[in-house]
Parts: structure tokens; sequence; C-alpha cells
């Protein structure tokens, strides 16, 4: 299993805040709690690249992550779960549609889905609204080192019919999904 060097860049609040540079930009949709700072440490080897957390909601920023100069990766508040106002939460949704509908380095929307799980009400929400703007998006299903080994056929299966599109299987754990990961982003 190959691994790229990755480093934190910036946090960002709003689009004008966010980093100028040209490669790819993979930005991170999910629920709270469905793994995308596992992600990115698993993607990069690093256990504490990304700061995790067992409290949902903790991602209050747009963080992003530079992969050995070849793409970033924009880790986004997760949806579906955070203990604040909501004044706060309407103005964390304006400021991420203005950088999800306006960031010109997007190159694809990442949705990250618990395997473990059916898909949830807001999952299905979320990618009703990333087809209503025709913003190219992949599944990754997280957490599969969690699914038996007999039912991952099952579960990529049941995850491909309900959102279509190309739908990846993911283990920050276990690395043997890893490899199509790292190929879809450096397109090698």
């Amino acid at each position: 299993m190959k691994f790229l060097q990755a480093e934190f860049i910036i946090s960002a609040e709003k689009l004008s805040q966010c980093p100028e540079f040209s490669l790819p930009e993979y930005p991170l949709l999910g629920r709270s709690n469905v793994g995308k700072s596992s992600f990115i440490n698993g993607l990069s080897n690093r256990k504490s690249l990304a700061k995790t957390s067992n409290t949902p909601g903790k991602t209050r920023l747009i963080n992003f992550f530079n992969f050995s100069d070849r793409f970033m990766i924009a880790d986004l508040p997760g949806y579906g779960y955070a203990k604040v106002s909501k004044e706060a939460q309407n103005r964390w949704q304006k400021y991420l549609e203005e950088y999800l509908l306006k960031r010109k380095q997007i190159k694809s929307l990442i949705q990250l889905i618990d395997a473990r799980h059916e898909i949830q009400k807001n999952d299905f929400q979320m990618r009703e609204w990333v087809k209503a703007y025709n913003l190219p998006v992949i599944t990754i299903l997280t957490k599969m080192d969690y699914v038996p080994k007999p039912k991952v056929f099952n579960v990529i299966k049941k995850a491909e019919k309900e959102l279509g599109g190309l739908v990846l299987p993911f283990s920050a754990i276990d690395n043997r999904y890893n490899e199509k990961v790292l190929e879809f982003f450096t397109g090698e």
C-alpha cells in the first residue's frame, strides 16, 4: 500500500478565506462522526493529522489538507448533528453552499457514508442537493472493517443502487481498500 505525504494547510470559515492554489480539490461531505478525519488520517497513514473526536459536530471550519502536491482534501463540518445555535447552523449552511457552488478548484465532491448502517435520510437529502446543482460526486463507504467480509459486496451494491455513481469502500484501520481510493484522487 502506498501513502502520500500529507499536511494540514489552513482552516477557513468561508470561501473568501480559502487558500489559493491550482491543485484539484475534493471536499468531504458526510454526517458527523462518519469518519471524515479518520479518512484523512487513513489516506496519509498518520494517526493524528486530522483531529478525530467521539463527540459529533466538532469540525466547525473547512480544513484543507495537501497530499504530496497532487490534490487537496477539504474536511467540511458534518451534517445532521451539532450542539450549536440555529443561527450558527444557518451561517455554516450559507458559507458551505457558497464554497461548494463557487470554488473553482473542486474536482468532485466526496460523500462519506458509514457502511455499518442503512443510508440515512440526511445522506439522501445531501445527495439530492448535490444532484440539484449537478455537481460531480462519488460515494465512499467508511468503516468497512466493521462489515463482515461475506457482506462487503452486498453493502457496496446496495449503495450503488440507492445513490448511483461510483462507490468505493474504505477502512481507516484495514488498508485493504484504500489503494482504489488513492487511484481515484491521483488518476493513476
